[in-house]
């Protein structure tokens, strides 16, 4: 009796949040904290522990996890501001040459989202994608659609980011092996996708017009190779200035990992691991943005710029740890530990749970970030009490997050809207299944990992 009572109070939970989120001015974050205490309640939770399972899994979500979202969402500020993103865009056109122009833009998108939300990064970098396919006559959806592509899959499954910054967090997991497992597993969703755009571009032939916001569909494809590169629309930094603030960290990270792997000690495995921690690498990423990227920038403008950007992050942070305290009363209430046993004695892979919840969400409420954030509050204990991998069940959440955009998520317009595709059912072709290709890819390559990952 005890168990069905917790199994109702979490149905009832997460309906009661759906709703909210959908059909009242509630805020998802306040939506999160109301679930969490009605489960709590429902489910037998003593009243007077409620407040405190709250404000522990808010505070423990975000003890480490908030820092790197500031240090990102600041960095990623200064990314736009300086032109870095332009700057890494002509450098990946020139790197892989005449008629390749869309892995150069994928590329792109799946380097500058790693600190630039991906709706910033696709106005800041699409007027690039707008004059390689006037200058060349290729569809803007073959040019386009690949940045748009590399930039949502590195938003959704690669820190700083903000979104999978917090399910790490309320998986527990360790950020830098995070970043670069996302980094492997985000790859083949990206090409999927891209492979996609490019069969799409021939059969959506849209090329900017001579007129400066106009569009035209010449009957034939007439696609020119052309020899010039893009002219940069402003003074820029150097390549190597611009891929700096973000390679740096990530190498850092990377030197932590292997030093730990291979159980180097000593001074400099001391050294490597202080500096590789997450927290401290994006940090010296920040100041390398700072003392590097924005030295153009006087002292007003640069802090301007970055309160921007932490303004930005207030509300992700806050939705972060509302997932955290939803997960830590379904992990005191008992709730978790239930679950667990009772998919235990199914078929059903544990791992799937996380996948499947952030999928429904999101197509219901359109928010990627909600969506996975969501899905870990609920999934974390759960996993944690039937011993699965929860660096795997972090991701399931990630990947599910990607699944069918459409009317309700800001991104479908803001690409559609950009690339000039009108009509809904183009819209849907051009984006609805474009983000769904990478959401089944990332789900076989998941299946994948479990199959070696326990």
């Amino acid at each position: 009796m005890e168990g069905s009572r917790m199994i109702v109070a979490l149905l009832i939970g997460i309906v009661i949040l759906i709703l909210l989120i959908l059909k009242t001015k509630v805020h998802a974050f306040l939506g999160l904290i109301i679930a969490a205490v009605i489960i709590g309640l429902i489910g037998g939770m003593d009243p007077v522990q409620i407040p405190t399972s709250i404000t522990s899994g808010f505070g423990g979500t975000l003890g480490s996890i908030g820092i790197i979202i500031g240090f990102g969402v600041m960095m990623g500020q200064i990314f736009d501001k300086t032109g870095a993103a332009e700057r890494m865009a002509l450098t990946f056109i020139k790197l892989f040459g005449k008629k390749n122009e869309h892995w150069a833009m994928a590329l792109t998108g799946f380097i500058v989202s790693i600190p630039i939300f991906c709706d910033s990064g696709f106005v800041v970098v699409s007027p690039i994608a707008k004059a390689i396919s006037k200058k060349t006559r290729r569809s803007i959806v073959a040019i386009a659609g690949p940045l748009a592509v590399g930039l949502v899959i590195t938003h959704s499954l690669v820190p700083p980011t903000p979104g999978p910054l917090g399910v790490a967090g309320t998986f527990g997991v360790d950020v830098g092996q995070f970043i670069l497992l996302g980094i492997i597993i985000a790859l083949p969703m990206t090409i999927a996708a891209t492979l996609y755009c490019q069969w799409l571009g021939k059969k959506i032939y849209q090329i900017p017009a001579d007129n400066e916001d106009g569009w035209e569909r010449p009957a034939k494809i007439e696609e020119i190779v052309s020899d010039s590169l893009l002219t940069p629309s402003r003074e820029l930094p150097s390549a190597f200035e611009s891929f700096l603030p973000l390679v740096a960290p990530i190498i850092l990270i990377l030197l932590n990992n292997i030093f730990a792997a291979v159980g180097v000690t000593g001074i400099a495995s001391t050294i490597v691991t202080f500096l590789g921690t997450p927290i401290i690498a994006v940090g010296i990423g920040l100041l390398l943005a700072i003392f590097v990227l924005g030295r153009g920038l006087d002292r007003a403008t640069a802090l301007s710029e970055m309160e921007t950007g932490i303004k930005s992050a207030g509300i992700i942070i806050l939705v972060t740890g509302g997932g955290g305290a939803l997960g830590q009363i379904l992990k005191d209430s008992g709730t978790g530990n239930y679950v667990a046993e009772m998919l235990s004695k199914t078929a059903i892979p544990i791992i799937v749970l996380p996948f499947l919840i952030a999928t429904i969400v999101r197509f219901i409420q359109g928010s990627g970030t909600v969506a996975m954030v969501t899905a870990a509050g609920i999934c974390a204990p759960i996993l944690q009490a039937a011993g699965a991998n929860m660096l795997l069940g972090a991701f399931a959440a990630c990947i599910g997050s990607l699944f069918f955009s459409y009317f309700n998520d800001s991104y479908y317009w803001v690409v559609n809207n950009l690339m000039g595709i009108k009509d809904t059912k183009e819209q849907i072709r051009n984006w609805s299944v474009t983000s769904t290709i990478a959401w089944g890819v990332g789900f076989v390559e998941l299946l994948i990992l479990s199959i070696f990952m326990h």
